[in-house]
């Protein structure tokens, strides 16, 4: 189904924004708030891959930002 192609691109472009531009709370909120809304729209599997992306970048080390030193040897 195309509409739901759409949606989940959409949904995908806005967990990576969200990554980008909050901290690591508020980055999880909009996840959360995210994937309650994705799951009225999207169909099983895509929500599956929604999901399986959501937590993906949700494992992913914020470096910048972050407020943590990394030292190189």
């Amino acid at each position: 189904m195309i509409v739901s192609e759409v949606v989940l691109s959409a949904c995908k472009d806005l967990i990576d924004d969200a990554k980008i531009g909050c901290a690591d709370m508020v980055f999880k909120d909009v996840c959360l708030d995210i994937l309650a809304k994705a799951r009225l729209v999207l169909d099983n599997e895509d929500f599956e891959d929604l999901t399986a992306f959501v937590a993906e970048r949700m494992k992913e080390e914020r470096f910048s930002g972050s407020g943590r030193k990394i030292r190189i040897r």
